[in-house]
């Protein structure tokens, strides 16, 4: 009896330690009042409020009013309960992309806007989270930061089916924005053109370069960004200073400094600018 109740012991452990490897059935409904952004836990199944969110006014960001403007257009129309379409942004990196969407949560929270940010992992998980907000009365915004895919990846083909394809139609309260270095959110080979054919005076592009294109198309709205000039680097270290308490404005001391910082760096992007405003008011400070 000794061996059959220590048998039993060990396989009840095993069995609680496989539940609780397995995915839950029910969804925990969050609670929607604790926040207004909040991040999609892959592992647990939960959506997670963000108390602490980055308070970016779409006016701090400079060098790039194109954009904002387009962005702010098509959200807004969305959370007056019109039609709008879903956001790729793309192009070089730290030059405001992310700072974007996080201005865009603070420019229209009063107006129901929530913002839920999603890993690539977590993209499986769509159906999940369409189910949990779909009959809500706020406005969402599904957040996939620096998103790229291989084409075998899972999520891949989730999210392809999800902005255009699925039989099940997308909820009309949810929109997605995703922000990549890549424009079609895949790696592109020179191979790939290698395989391109011409026909008569047309061009056929390769399958590999269409299903490349095939998942970036089906976003709505393409937004690009592109380096910085130096001017317009210079003033986004001029606002970011003052940001940081600096009052003696750009002098020629700063901007060789601020000049010399994005050498080392070897970018002029708005990130660059900010990481120089740091790093300068805590040493003159």
């Amino acid at each position: 009896m000794d061996k059959l109740d220590q048998f039993l012991d060990r396989a009840e452990g095993l069995l609680l330690r496989l539940e609780s490897m397995l995915p839950q059935s029910g969804i925990q409904v969050p609670d929607w009042q604790a926040a207004a952004a909040f991040r999609w836990n892959h592992d647990r199944r939960t959506l997670d409020p963000v108390a602490n969110f980055q308070r970016i006014a779409l006016s701090d960001l400079i060098g790039i009013d194109d954009q904002k403007s387009r962005i702010a257009q098509n959200t807004l129309q969305f959370v007056k309960g019109g039609t709008a379409n879903n956001v790729l942004l793309s192009g070089a990196r730290g030059t405001g992309k992310s700072s974007l969407v996080k201005a865009l949560l603070n420019e229209y929270a009063g107006q129901s806007l929530r913002v839920i940010q999603i890993d690539k992992q977590g993209i499986n998980d769509l159906p999940l989270i369409v189910g949990l907000v779909q009959a809500r009365p706020e406005r969402f915004i599904l957040y996939c930061d620096d998103l790229s895919f291989n084409a075998d990846e899972a999520g891949y083909q989730t999210l392809k089916a999800a902005l255009d394809g699925d039989l099940v139609a997308f909820s009309d309260n949810l929109l997605i924005y995703a922000t990549s270095n890549r424009r079609h959110l895949m790696p592109e080979y020179m191979a790939d053109n290698l395989a391109t054919r011409q026909v008569d005076d047309e061009i056929h592009p390769a399958e590999s370069v269409e299903e490349k294109v095939s998942l970036s198309e089906r976003f709505g709205l393409w937004i690009s960004f592109y380096p910085f000039s130096q001017d317009e680097y210079l003033a986004i270290a001029a606002r970011w200073l003052l940001h940081h308490g600096w009052q003696q404005g750009m002098t020629d001391e700063v901007r060789r400094a601020a000049l010399q910082w994005s050498l080392s760096r070897g970018s002029r992007s708005g990130r660059v600018a900010g990481q120089f405003a740091r790093d300068w008011c805590g040493r003159t400070r």
